[in-house]
């Protein structure tokens, strides 16, 4: 039976969708949870509109290749989502199989129209592609900064709603402040999120941009970028320290990379001081409202 709380959406969206967006949507699919104006459907392929929030922008050929095959052979097991349009339908759910099924030369394809809002599409298109690990960095980024812009989310709520730590959402939105030279790096693969979040030290974006490209051309890891963004930014050792300087306790340098990667900024540990280090009064503000030291106005 479909869950009381998914039914009406006249309720809010927490309470209709639940903390699993992409088991809602399999149980409408699957007629296990109650949708308005739920109907099953047959309609031409050519009717169907793209969804206009979806976050995805890459799709891996391959794979769409394999999927189509199977079509061929077996047709589409679960319905395309779709809402109603002034011109046919929008597609909800169901963005590779739609392509698939474009490449395997069908015509028509089987369907679940619903009457969703814009409200409820925008927000089940993110989420399920979100919690279902669907996306690169740079869409997931985008996915969420979306959900703060368009539906008015905190970061408090955006963490909640796609399961992820306030700090987390933080980091990932912290991307978006990269030249879009880089974002299409990391989006292309030729960088991770690891290479580029270092990056954001840096005093403006064509700085950013020639240190990423050598990052990439000399292929380093993740601490050789970070450690080659410090030295940028003058706050690196000497390339060849002092063989008399004591090195630093294994487990010291531990903890210092994971404080530091928690805050996206270098930290250090000597004697009885920790040091955090920041680049500017909105980096300051940044690092703060990571540690909650930030008290938020009510509306």
């Amino acid at each position: 039976m479909a869950d009381k709380n998914r039914k009406g959406l006249g309720k809010g969206l927490d309470s209709i969708f639940g903390t699993d967006v992409g088991q809602f949507l399999d149980d409408i699919q699957n007629n296990a949870a109650d949708a308005p104006g739920r109907k099953e459907i047959e309609i031409p392929v050519s009717d169907i509109r793209p969804n206009p929030y979806q976050p995805r922008k890459e799709f891996d050929d391959k794979a769409l290749n394999e999927l189509a095959d199977s079509i061929k052979l077996h047709g589409i097991f679960t319905p395309l989502l779709v809402r109603p349009s002034v011109k046919g339908y929008e597609l909800i759910a169901g963005e590779r199989r739609l392509r698939a099924a474009k490449k395997a030369g069908l015509t028509t394809v089987p369907a679940i129209s619903v009457s969703f809002t814009e409200e409820h599409m925008m927000e089940i298109s993110i989420l399920e592609n979100v919690q279902r690990e669907d996306l690169n960095p740079i869409e997931e980024a985008t996915a969420y900064d979306s959900l703060i812009r368009r539906l008015g989310y905190t970061q408090e709520k955006l963490a909640e709603r796609v399961g992820k730590s306030r700090e987390y959402c933080a980091n990932m939105l912290r991307l978006l402040r990269l030249p879009q030279d880089v974002q299409s790096m990391v989006t292309e693969k030729k960088l991770t999120m690891g290479h580029v979040r270092p990056l954001l030290g840096l005093d403006d974006e064509e700085q950013m941009y020639e240190a990423a490209k050598h990052i990439m051309a000399e292929k380093m890891s993740v601490r050789e970028a970070e450690a080659y963004v410090r030295e940028l930014n003058g706050r690196e050792l000497p390339a060849k320290p002092s063989r008399e300087k004591k090195e630093k306790d294994p487990l010291i340098r531990d903890l210092e990379n994971r404080i530091g990667g928690k805050l996206g900024t270098k930290v250090d540990i000597s004697g009885k001081a920790l040091t955090i280090s920041y680049s500017g009064t909105e980096d300051l503000n940044r690092i703060l409202d990571l540690l909650n030291l930030i008290e938020e106005s009510e509306m």
